[in-house]
């Protein structure tokens, strides 16, 4: 893909704290794309996040056929920092007042660290935010929709909807990872979780999952992996002890290097590209917020990942290629195809009294 549009990093004026923009792609429309809220051990290491992920959502929103493009956000306190909520407060509009000079070419959603009520707190800056909480007029939380599209993936993948007897590991029991384990549990699959946060192994077994330490998920044998939690996590070495024949889930940049596509395809893996799969939060907030579609509606076109996915595969399989390399001209036709029309801004929320 072409390189970036622009690239914006601060320190805020309230806060003290590093807060940035990166803007990929407006061809298709205003950069859309989440923004995350978390250390990283250098400033370097946080641009070179906020430039991967803003790249991802342009080929996000052009598979997805959104007339938006791509762009992120990061705030990066320092690690070990613990954040009062007035100084929480304080760099959110710092954020804010960054995101607002922009005019509307780059516009917020909630990411790893960040949720509606952020989202609102933007607001009070710049118009340009997505998924305030559903109280104040916005769509909330996109983690549900999200489930919704991974799954729309999965069951293209599969053949069916039918997951009975099936065992799908799920690596990240968040809030996606606990939709996507309910969901498949109904369908009948036996469901393994995990998460490196152990305090979460009481409510998944409640719910009848089996918990299985995070270093070992990778490793099980398997129907269906789903990464589900941190990027980076297939590499080289990693594709050499999966033990399943499907890999797809919501986890954003989950190859260490495109070349991983091949070694996936070469053991016989199908991997579902990331872009393709975690697009259903993006797909419905967008289509609710921008476009005025119903919830139903909307929850329609999350549903329409399946048929992208079932299209990726058969191309595939008939070029003898990988999804991703299809999943790639995809994304490349589409940017080339000219710019999308105009989109309107997120919708004001609602005041409550």
């Amino acid at each position: 893909m072409t390189a970036h549009e622009q690239l914006v990093v601060r320190r805020g004026r309230r806060s003290g704290i590093a807060t940035m923009v990166a803007i990929h792609s407006t061809t298709l429309g205003p950069a859309a794309g989440g923004c995350r809220f978390k250390p990283y051990a250098t400033l370097e290491e946080a641009i070179g996040d906020v430039l991967r992920l803003s790249e991802a959502m342009t080929a996000k929103c052009a598979v997805a056929g959104l007339a938006f493009g791509g762009g992120k956000s990061v705030i990066a306190p320092e690690p070990g920092r613990v954040l009062s909520p007035e100084e929480r407060r304080a760099v959110l509009l710092d954020h804010a007042d960054l995101v607002a000079e922009f005019g509307g070419r780059y516009q917020a959603g909630p990411d790893v660290g960040t949720g509606p009520a952020d989202m609102l707190v933007l607001r009070e800056a710049s118009p340009y935010a997505f998924c305030t909480p559903e109280s104040a007029g916005g769509t909330g939380s996109s983690s549900g929709p999200t489930a919704v599209g991974v799954l729309a993936a999965l069951r293209a993948a599969v053949g069916t909807p039918d997951m009975t007897g099936r065992r799908v590991v799920i690596s990240g029991y968040g809030s996606v990872g606990a939709h996507l384990a309910a969901s498949l549990r109904v369908a009948g699959a036996e469901v393994v979780v995990s998460d490196i946060d152990p305090e979460k192994r009481a409510d998944a077994e409640k719910g009848g999952l089996t918990w299985v330490e995070p270093e070992k998920a990778l490793t099980l044998t398997a129907d269906v992996v789903i990464p589900a939690a941190v990027g980076g996590v297939l590499s080289p070495e990693t594709v050499t002890r999966l033990d399943t024949p499907l890999v797809v889930g919501p986890a954003n940049n989950q190859l260490t290097d495109d070349a991983v596509a091949a070694d996936l395809a070469a053991r016989g893996i199908r991997w579902i590209p990331d872009y393709v799969a975690s697009a259903g939060g993006i797909l419905y907030t967008l289509s609710r917020e921008a476009e005025g579609l119903d919830h139903a509606s909307a929850l329609a076109r999350v549903e329409t990942i399946g048929r992208t996915v079932e299209d990726l595969l058969a191309a595939a399989k008939a070029n003898a290629t990988t999804p991703l390399h299809e999943a790639a001209a995809l994304v490349r036709r589409r940017l080339t195809s000219g710019a999308g029309p105009r989109t309107p801004s997120p919708r004001a929320p609602r005041t409550t009294a």
